[in-house]
């Protein structure tokens, strides 16, 4: 009896010294958990100082925005790409605005154009383009993006609408005064550029 009494002793210890080992360990993760929680929380959080009295102010979580980061800058680099005034100087202010918002794939497309004579017939024809988009389709995971918009052309004859589909990809980069966003558009290439309606103007 007082072998099995010694042993259900033992037992019992060390049931309790396993089950006090456990305990412990789950306190320490806890408490790791929470310090890495404070110390992420911590770091979203900025002071100004008010007359040496430091007021707390919230960061924000910059990926809540950064969809509507990627919609802006799609949208401006278009804006910049697509239209355009009969005005050779700033034909090339605006591509050259273009160029800060996309890779290679940009390049090629404006080289591609400038062969074409694409500028030229809109000096020659003192055209003018204004680009309306219609919406953007994202897949954020992705970083791919498809482009929908529609590109009106006031020429001295006559007033065309074409439509226009791009797709590409979005790269993170550093922010500048000539990239806001921190993005670069990469592998852009246009699907679709066909018109729409050409209505015929009155001649005076």
């Amino acid at each position: 009896m007082l072998i099995k009494s010694i042993e259900s002793k033992i037992r019992l210890a060390s049931l309790v010294a396993i089950g006090s080992l456990l305990v412990s360990i789950l306190i320490a993760a806890f408490a790791l958990i929470s310090a890495y929680k404070q110390v992420v929380s911590a770091r979203q959080s900025i002071y100004i100082l008010d007359h040496s009295v430091p007021i707390l102010a919230r960061q924000t979580d910059m990926q809540l925005n950064r969809p509507a980061e990627y919609r802006a800058h799609i949208d401006l680099f278009h804006s910049f790409f697509f239209s355009l005034t009969p005005d050779d100087q700033y034909i090339q202010y605006q591509m050259k605005k273009a160029m800060y918002l996309i890779d290679e794939s940009g390049i090629n497309q404006l080289n591609n154009l400038k062969e074409r004579g694409y500028f030229n017939s809109i000096l020659s024809s003192s055209s003018v383009l204004t680009l309306e988009t219609d919406s953007i389709a994202l897949d954020v995971p992705r970083r791919y993006f498809r482009y929908y918009g529609k590109i009106r052309i006031d020429r001295r004859s006559a007033t065309l609408l074409r439509s226009l589909i791009t797709e590409g990809f979005l790269k993170d980069i550093p922010r500048s005064d000539n990239n806001p966003h921190g993005l670069l558009i990469t592998g852009w290439k246009t699907i679709e550029n066909k018109d729409l309606e050409n209505v015929q103007k009155n001649p005076l």
